[in-house]
């Protein structure tokens, strides 16, 4: 598979239900252990979740989305990190709309946990995180 938008994450972009640079969009950090599915529209659908953190600095160019490098703080130890999900959050998980699945990485991942932060390094490339 490659980055995708979910469904769900499609027609939230398209219905303008979705604002990358003022909303609360927030990441997942997930192991292997997750299978995505375009079916899946909420973040209460995610399981294998790690941690999560919100992303800063969204700024959203001609469709091209990217954030902030984001720092996970203190992730518990013993997983191994294989996806990003990325979704709008609400505060709650059965309402939080999945955007993005992210499975290809131009370098840091997987992840193994180890008790200490990890850094997310956001792609400086022409598509940032992903190009709408």
């Amino acid at each position: 598979m490659a980055n995708v938008l979910y469904d769900a994450g499609r027609a939230a972009f398209a219905n303008a239900a979705v604002d990358w640079d003022t909303d609360t969009i927030k990441m997942a950090l997930v192991t292997s252990g997750y299978t995505f599915s375009q079916t899946h529209d909420f973040f209460n659908d995610v399981t294998n979740v790690i941690t999560t953190a919100t992303l800063a600095s969204c700024t959203n160019t001609g469709g091209i989305l990217d954030a902030a490098d984001t720092v996970l703080t203190s992730v518990a130890g013993g997983s191994t990190g294989a996806y990003i999900v990325i979704y709008k959050s609400t505060g709650t998980d059965a309402t939080s709309a999945l955007l993005l699945y992210l499975d290809t990485f131009t370098s840091g991942m997987p992840v193994v946990t180890n008790g200490g932060n990890i850094t997310i390094q956001w792609d400086n490339g022409t598509n940032k995180i992903f190009k709408l």
